[in-house]
């Protein structure tokens, strides 16, 4: 790890979620040392899961408006697995709580897969991937989101087959999604 030395930070917004301005020194690999100033943006850590129908072959998708990728030219609502923040939880207990809340499916053991940064340049957030399985009996509810939370979530339910095919067509861009999806073919999670 380079060594680091941090100069100054600076609080830009704590509205929503956290916005610091830093500015820092880094010791480059040919020792001399560099100041930068970054920004980051702090939503906490979050989960996302797959979850799949290993007999019907099926995925559970949501669908739901994000505002950053309509002020970026994408009005249609995303396409994505279920994710979350984790707000005080560990990643296993906040996925199984979204799922439940967004797609109405109880699940009992998510399996983890990996973990990663989204968007590392200016994103503090790390994610948890998840998979599991589910089946028409794991339904306990219609799914939806919280609507006090400003949530309206569509629940889709699709082959894989079609799923990845909105990949490949641009249907679905969200990352976690395409990952999970991409996760899913390569594992072999449908036999």
């Amino acid at each position: 790890m380079p060594p680091i030395r941090i100069l100054s930070t600076q609080t830009l917004s704590d509205d929503y979620y956290l916005l610091k301005k830093t500015t820092f020194e880094i010791q480059r690999r040919d020792g001399s040392w560099q100041s930068c100033t970054r920004e980051t943006y702090d939503r906490g850590n979050g989960a996302c899961i797959l979850l799949y129908d290993p007999a019907r072959g099926t995925v559970l998708l949501t669908r739901q408006f994000r505002y950053p990728a309509y002020a970026n030219g994408h009005p249609a609502p995303l396409i994505e697995v279920c994710a979350g923040l984790l707000d005080e939880h560990d990643p296993e207990t906040a996925i199984v709580k979204e799922a439940a809340e967004e797609c109405g499916v109880e699940v009992a053991n998510p399996t983890r897969v990996f973990e990663c940064f989204m968007s590392p340049g200016s994103v503090t957030e790390k994610l948890t991937f998840f998979v599991a399985e589910y089946s028409p009996r794991s339904r306990i509810g219609d799914g939806g989101g919280v609507a006090h939370e400003g949530e309206d979530i569509e629940v889709l339910e699709m082959p894989l087959s079609e799923a990845l095919a909105m990949v490949a067509d641009g249907r679905i861009c969200d990352a976690k999604t395409i990952m999970l999806l991409q996760y899913a073919e390569l594992a072999k999670l449908m036999g």
